[in-house]
């Protein structure tokens, strides 16, 4: 195929408005010299700005960012669609140049080929046996919890930041399917660790990242993506001696988690020239498990109680739930959701309205696939813009507001809505997907169980700001929080 061929809508690369000559196929003739779009999209906000663009160009078109052109997906039927149904065409991730540089290709997220499909698959099955969708790990999610609700106790009602110890619960669960242990609250070297993988959310996000994404060789001026390298070694350098200590006191007939199950398998494939079983797939498919168990859940629950404390009315009618299904002294329980309609309601609109990855994560297209009446070919870079499914007035009654009412039903029954895909879809479809959901029921549901959410002192719940921080995922503006024991006695 003509290489400067592109059969999709794409924006004229001078920033202008009309779209350019199509010939009968529908393709459209590339300039050489390339302008590129960057004029139109604001780097620091862009799923807004490519929110925006879709109103003029449609449900699929193309954007040039640099000399790199992606497609964007928007909506969720064109995302359902390429995602659900062309899984296969739509399932490798595109190389990236900061994630390259960390990755080189290795792990399970930015992986692709038969590295991928061996990770993954592996990383599934080891999951599993160690807890994930089982009873086991809603024990341990229990417990994690009640370490919690003693740190937030601990604060007598006072003012203070949540993110990083809700950080912290969150990567405890992960680690204990990764390698079988918990860290203390107080632990300075994990909490640094922690702060590490914070700042590299936040910066792989920002617009000097995209910009060295889209021009590397630009590099040498640009600081943002050295920062990351930087943070990335050190914790390649924590894991690197947990795997040093779990290879020493490797157990056969006990493994502790995916680690030891990683290093077993290592030891059985030595003198497989060709094993997908070496270090850095277990350093990188370590990290990827572990970042995105810690940040997903975390940050969600994050602006769970920043909302709580915005809408103290939803916060009173979940606790009122909570009263009757649960009671005050027992701890929450997974077959509790079925009877908690309105709780089920308000942890899905958090997830709706915090709409913490609008970007998706690229796809990058396996081959030349005709798509919608265009043909989109292969290494193409695709956008699947989640936060156009969640923000879309076709599918939610008031797409900008918190309204739990988006999953009731007139008889206040919980409803299941299809276009509600935070996991993503297809083939790419987040592996954590049943622990997140159980670890945000179990966590939200117990906090509240325990604690009324309320500003500092000095402000109004109108006074909170729900501005969201553009990293690589959305998380809330800095706040502090006030967790207000509840009384034992009648629960206010």
């Amino acid at each position: 195929m003509d290489r400067e061929t592109w059969k999709v809508w794409d924006l004229p690369q001078n920033g202008g408005s009309d779209h350019m000559e199509t010939n009968g196929e529908e393709s459209l003739r590339v300039e050489k010299e390339m302008k590129g779009n960057l004029n139109l999209v604001d780097l620091n906000q862009q799923y807004i700005s490519l929110t925006e663009l879709s109103k003029t160009y449609g449900q699929v078109f193309t954007v040039y960012l640099g000399p790199k052109k992606k497609v964007v997906l928007v909506g969720y039927d064109a995302i359902k669609e390429a995602l659900s149904n062309h899984s296969e065409e739509f399932e490798n991730r595109p190389e990236i140049p900061i994630f390259q540089k960390i990755g080189e290709g290795h792990g399970i997220v930015f992986s692709n080929g038969e590295t991928w499909k061996i990770m993954r698959r592996f990383a599934l099955r080891n999951l599993r046996d160690f807890g994930m969708g089982k009873n086991l790990i809603e024990l341990k999610i229990q417990d994690e919890l009640h370490y919690l609700i003693m740190c937030f106790g601990s604060h007598k009602g006072k003012p203070f930041d949540t993110s990083i110890i809700l950080k912290h619960a969150s990567s405890n669960i992960i680690c204990s399917i990764l390698l079988g242990k918990r860290y203390e609250y107080d632990d300075f070297e994990f909490q640094y660790m922690l702060k590490l993988l914070d700042d590299n959310v936040k910066l792989s996000g920002s617009a000097m990242v995209e910009i060295y994404n889209y021009y590397p060789f630009l590099g040498f001026m640009i600081g943002a993506h050295k920062t990351i390298l930087r943070n990335t070694q050190k914790m390649k350098n924590f894991f690197g001696k947990v795997f040093e200590e779990h290879a020493r006191h490797l157990n056969v007939s006990h493994l502790t988690g995916f680690v030891d199950s990683f290093l077993l398998k290592q030891q059985q494939e030595t003198q497989n020239p060709k094993t997908e079983f070496h270090k850095k797939n277990l350093l990188f498919s370590t990290l990827d498990i572990f970042g995105a168990g810690t940040e997903t859940t975390s940050t969600t629950l994050c602006w769970g109680l920043l909302l709580m404390m915005k809408y103290p009315e939803v916060q009173r009618r979940v606790q009122a739930e909570i009263n009757k299904v649960i009671s005050f002294r027992r701890d929450p329980h997974v077959q509790d959701r079925k009877n908690m309609p309105y709780t089920e309601a308000v942890i899905h609109e958090i997830q709706r309205f915090a709409n913490i990855v609008p970007m998706g994560v690229s796809r990058s297209v396996s081959a030349d696939i005709k798509f919608q009446g265009y043909v989109i070919p292969k290494g193409t870079e695709v956008i699947p813009l989640l936060s156009s499914v969640f923000k879309d007035a076709t599918q939610w009654e008031t797409p900008y507001q918190f309204n739990p009412a988006h999953f009731l039903d007139a008889t206040g029954n919980f409803v299941k809505k299809d276009c509600f895909i935070p996991f993503g879809l297809g083939r790419r479809v987040c592996m954590g997907e049943s622990l997140a959901r159980m670890e945000l029921f179990l966590i939200f549901v117990g906090l509240l169980q325990k604690f009324t959410f309320k500003p500092a002192p000095g402000m109004e719940p109108a006074d909170l700001d729900l501005t969201a921080q553009v990293g690589f995922t959305l998380t809330p503006t800095p706040h502090l929080v006030c967790a207000v024991p509840r009384e034992e006695d009648h629960g206010s």
